[in-house]
């Protein structure tokens, strides 16, 4: 495909990526993402509790000249009636039940029970939310790294496709910027690159799951004073060889595709392990 079709398509691209990637900074930064529903039982549990014999004892009433100022309304909720010393550990206790069958419900949805070591060759190393990926070339170094806080997102359903009454979620992934640092002895060619927020099309073998947001090159540790260009005001033939370039270092659309998974599993496991955080620090335990 000539560079002019392909630089067309990549402008497309860009259009319709979030205007915070397409002034990306050298601050490497991301925006948070919302998340669009709760991750859990919790709502779909409300409307079953409080449409059993459980709304009943939740609401009781009271007589009209009742003098506690709910008027002629005539009720009165568990937290009114208990008093205010009582009300912490009511609290703490139904954070704990949620959090119980939250964990659980989680743990079942996990589709890697065990966080891989390595992933298409290269070795991976977790700090907290941040994971570096490094693999050893010839003559070079190979380091992938980004950050899980604030990447995920519900997977839309594409055109023509129905979510049926069964699924009460949809997939989250976790979809994060990510730096490809090639490193030659002191010298370091860096690129921030992001996933487009269009998908490729079926059967569309030069549609790119991912594109550079910048590149900027420079020896020893980077500082705020190094030199870097946007990846849409690049020459379009430059941007295409520098897409092949992180290609033949083994950064392509199939491997970003599984930098996803990864990184999915990754942020998935992270959540879990905050969530058992929170339940041992609500009943007191370090």
């Amino acid at each position: 495909m000539n560079g002019l079709v392909k630089t067309t398509q990549r402008v497309i691209q860009t259009c319709v990526k979030n205007a915070s990637i397409t002034s990306a900074l050298v601050s490497r930064t991301q925006a948070p993402v919302k998340r669009d529903f709760t991750r859990g039982i919790w709502h779909m549990s409300c409307s079953s509790r409080l449409g059993g014999s459980t709304a009943s004892n939740i609401l009781h009433n009271h007589s009209n000249t009742c003098s506690c100022g709910c008027g002629l309304k005539a009720l009165h909720t568990k937290d009114q009636e208990t008093p205010q010393s009582k009300r912490k550990a009511l609290g703490e206790r139904e954070l704990v039940e949620f959090l119980t069958e939250e964990i659980v419900a989680e743990r079942k949805a996990q589709k890697l029970k065990t966080i891989p070591t390595e992933v298409e060759g290269f070795q991976v190393k977790g700090d907290g939310a941040e994971v570096v990926l490094t693999k050893q070339l010839k003559d070079e170094i190979v380091k992938i790294t980004f950050n899980v806080n604030h990447t995920v997102d519900s997977e839309d359903f594409g055109e023509g496709e129905v979510q049926t009454e069964k699924q009460e979620f949809t997939e989250m992934r976790s979809k994060p910027q990510f730096e490809v640092d090639l490193v030659r002895g002191d010298t370091t060619l860096g690129f921030t690159c992001s996933f487009l927020q269009e998908p490729p099309a079926a059967g569309d073998e030069y549609n790119d799951v991912f594109g550079i947001d910048e590149v900027t090159l420079y020896k020893g540790e980077w500082s705020e004073k190094v030199y870097a260009v946007a990846g849409d005001v690049l020459d379009g033939y430059l941007y295409d060889l520098l897409m092949n370039l992180l290609e033949e270092k083994g950064v392509g659309n199939e491997f970003v595709q599984k930098l996803s998974d990864f990184s999915t599993a990754y942020e998935h496991s992270a959540y879990i392990a905050m969530l058992e955080g929170i339940s041992q620090f609500t009943i007191g335990k370090k």
